[in-house]
């Protein structure tokens, strides 16, 4: 190294310790670890199937009660963000149980949270005064600082699917909680189905405005969903990445039901073969109905009822039925992301 290039080197050094006192740092020497040329994130594709994983979310119920956990999860936390308790960098998810006569008790919080219910009939949720009952592929949705609270009135364990954008508000730095009095259940001035009735009949009222961003229903029926499906499915419209692929909505602004977090609902008739593609947000998807695969270059997750995978950010993948027509679930930050002009997809020929 000459001496000039060693006078510089020198200087530099200095200066990055003068500057290091003063809390700044060089953009230059970081730059290509922020501002990237396309994602990388630390997220990886791992699939949670349900057959492993039920024996210990029941297991749950013998170790701990829903008094003393207040919500019992088990976190489904991503192997490249461990310690994190994420999905995805922007996610949360969990499996949820509520067993026979328990009840969880009512909180709120600024947190959106979704429910997606994978086994069992007789459990309800209490969102804002009406309570629904959750059935099996029922997507329910609580809305930022919404009184919630769920019990189950039967004779067998409800389990779910809990996603919620916990890592954004940490983000932002805008969490808050509440709890309800303890000893005293949420009032019920509603009646069940009232919510559907109001806005989800092809009707609103007349003074349609909501403070909330996310959707006035909050449970949204897998019955009606897997009715509306199947009338679609014959048209031929398929589309040759996702197959019959459908959105979940705000009915009064028929933007995404919540404001942080998309949530789509896809059928793959039986055969069906899909391009290959990729997007921005890092999805989570759960198997509803029917069994196949998913690609992402030399690797495949095989997946079946009520499994539960994510796909990171920008990985290129494919998805195949088997033999039956396949119905997925999915939710990722794709809301978000769009509003802000950040989401891009990219499909490919072959």
């Amino acid at each position: 190294m000459s001496e000039e290039n060693t006078s510089k080197k020198i200087a530099r050094t200095n200066f990055y310790e003068q500057i290091e006192k003063k809390s700044l740092t060089p953009l230059w020497e970081v730059m290509q670890n922020l501002v990237l040329p396309e994602p990388k994130s630390p997220c990886i594709p791992k699939i949670w199937k349900y057959d492993d994983i039920r024996k210990d979310i029941l297991e749950a119920g013998d170790i701990i009660s829903t008094e003393e956990a207040e919500r019992r999860v088990l976190i489904l936390e991503n192997p490249g963000l461990l310690g994190t308790s994420r999905i995805t960098r922007s996610l949360y998810a969990g499996m949820q149980l509520i067993l026979p006569g328990e009840t969880a008790r009512n909180h709120r919080h600024t947190q959106t949270a979704l429910r997606f219910v994978l086994e069992g009939s007789s459990a309800y949720t209490t969102v804002e005064g009406e309570k629904t009952t959750m059935h099996r592929g029922d997507f329910i949705i609580t809305p930022p600082w919404g009184w919630h609270e769920h019990g189950n009135n039967g004779d067998q364990p409800t389990i779910w699917l809990d996603g919620l954008d916990i890592p954004i508000v940490q983000f932002l730095d805008t969490s808050f909680a509440e709890h309800y009095d303890k000893n005293v259940e949420q009032p019920l001035p509603k009646p069940e189905g009232d919510a559907i009735a109001r806005y989800g009949s092809g009707l609103a009222p007349i003074d349609n405005f909501s403070a909330s961003a996310a959707s006035p229903i909050f449970n949204y029926p897998y019955s009606t969903t897997r009715e509306a499906l199947e009338k679609m499915k014959g048209n031929g419209e398929l589309d040759v990445c996702h197959g019959l692929k459908m959105k979940y909505t705000n009915p009064l602004t028929g933007d995404y039901a919540m404001p942080t977090m998309a949530a789509f609902i896809q059928l793959l008739p039986s055969g069906f073969t899909g391009k290959k593609y990729c997007s921005t947000d890092s999805t989570v998807f759960v198997c509803v109905e029917g069994e196949g695969k998913t690609t992402l270059g030399d690797t495949e997750i095989h997946w079946t009822e009520n499994d539960t995978f994510v796909i990171p950010s920008w990985v290129p993948h494919s998805h195949n039925s088997s033999n039956i027509d396949a119905v997925l679930f999915s939710f990722s930050d794709r809301a978000i992301q769009q509003k802000c002009g950040l989401w891009r997809e990219k499909r490919y020929s072959n």
